[in-house]
């Protein structure tokens, strides 16, 4: 439990330090109760997706349908990329992995859904789907280099086996609920409307 504290306090900081708003750079991201929700609601669902479909969600050959929400980091911005990397601490701490999969689970799901969300600003369907292969290049690279590591399989098979997954549940299955989600109108700006 005291690693999943410090993961969650160190990830806090970095939201608190190096994010950027809509201003642009050198301009700290502060948390008002909209992001904190935002936040947790992204955090509790991509680790009870994670803990609910463990057979598939870890090991070299992994299909984790939680990165599904992945892509919803360019609708919900910066406080779902960093609710998206609490959800991956607690799911990997559950996994049974150890700490390289914990930090590195979690670093590729910041670093991925805040790159997407600066790809995908401009708001064009090139620059969403752009975003969404970011996503997928991240986590591949990532998450296929440790697993090949702690698995003590080829580099190829690790980054084979998590770009396959990858291209699944965030280029298909995520970016299809992310653009459905756009659509339908029920979000403005970001956030839900009428907030």
């Amino acid at each position: 439990m005291n690693t999943i504290a410090v993961c969650v306090g160190f990830w806090l900081y970095i939201g608190e330090c190096v994010f950027y708003d809509e201003v642009g750079p050198a301009v700290g991201w502060r948390m008002d109760t909209k992001d904190l929700s935002i936040m947790i609601v992204f955090a509790v669902l991509y680790a009870i997706g994670v803990v609910f479909l463990a057979p598939i969600s870890f090991g070299i050959y992994q299909v984790r349908l939680a990165d599904a929400l992945l892509p919803l980091s360019m609708i919900f911005g910066v406080p779902s990329a960093v609710g998206l990397s609490m959800g991956c601490v607690v799911a990997n701490v559950y996994g049974g992995l150890g700490i390289i999969d914990i930090v590195g689970g979690s670093a590729a799901n910041l670093i991925g859904c805040t790159l997407a969300w600066y790809v995908a600003r401009r708001g064009q369907f090139a620059h969403r789907l752009l975003g969404a292969i970011v996503e997928t290049v991240v986590v591949t690279l990532i998450v296929g280099g440790y697993l090949s590591f702690i698995f003590g399989v080829p580099l190829e098979f690790g980054l084979f086996g998590v770009f396959v997954g990858s291209i699944i549940a965030i280029n298909i299955v995520g970016f299809t609920i992310e653009e459905t989600l756009r659509r339908s109108k029920a979000i403005e700006y970001g956030y839900v409307k009428g907030n």
